[in-house]
């Protein structure tokens, strides 16, 4: 393979929930308190639990956001309030506006070695606008959000999409995302090579190379075999 892209997930690849917002204004709401530790602790849990789930990533999503609260000791009954609360963030600024800060130096170290870059989202219209809040959209030359073409990962076409705007052929790219089911599997179904984000060691015993950060899979990217 000749590296000429590398195409990222949003979503817990290039950005993270502020847990620490979710914290603080779903327990005021609550009239009780919430730490933004208990709720980032539930995320591998609530991750492996919902990866197999057959609903759409929208779905899955937000069912996510709904498990966290739920294992982090939020009553049942209280999850349409949590719902509420959690649309009402979503409109004042993406939740998924956090990331690592290694990210944007990782970033330009792609670039600076003539690799093009690509976001591939499972979103809500949202993605570009949650980039620019985290203040990443700079490195993409393309950003392709499932509901503004009205197809998401694993679909194949997805990723070709973005290909297609890029003028680049998939065995040329890299796609990076966290989840097997939707991730891996689609973009092996594009005809891309894969790195699975996987922080949290979830998949070590899966069929993908893994990278524990965005930093960790630029090393393995620009420095093959050390």
């Amino acid at each position: 393979m000749s590296l000429r892209a590398v195409l990222f997930d949003a979503g817990n690849t290039l950005l993270f929930l502020d847990y620490g917002r979710l914290a603080r204004e779903v327990g005021r709401a609550l009239g009780r308190p919430l730490a933004a530790e208990d709720l980032a602790l539930q995320a591998k849990p609530a991750a492996l639990a919902l990866e197999r789930a057959d609903t759409t990533d929208r779905e899955r999503a937000s069912d996510y956001l709904e498990r966290l609260f739920l294992l982090a000791g939020v009553p049942a009954e209280a999850i349409g309030q949590v719902r509420d609360v959690l649309l009402r963030l979503h409109r004042q600024q993406h939740l998924w506006s956090a990331s690592d800060e290694r990210t944007p130096l990782a970033l330009e170290r792609l670039r600076n070695a003539g690799i093009r870059l690509g976001v591939v989202s499972n979103s809500d219209g949202r993605c570009e606008e949650a980039l620019i809040a985290a203040d990443l959209r700079k490195y993409f030359d393309v950003v392709v959000d499932s509901h503004d073409v009205g197809v998401e990962k694993p679909d194949p076409r997805i990723f070709w999409h973005a290909l297609h705007q890029m003028a680049i052929a998939p065995a040329d790219a890299l796609y990076v995302g966290d989840i097997y089911e939707v991730d891996v599997v689609g973009a092996r179904r594009a005809g891309m090579n894969v790195i699975l984000l996987d922080p949290l060691k979830n998949h070590d015993e899966r069929d993908a190379q893994t990278a524990r950060s965005i930093a960790e899979l630029v090393d393995q990217v620009l420095s093959p075999g050390t």
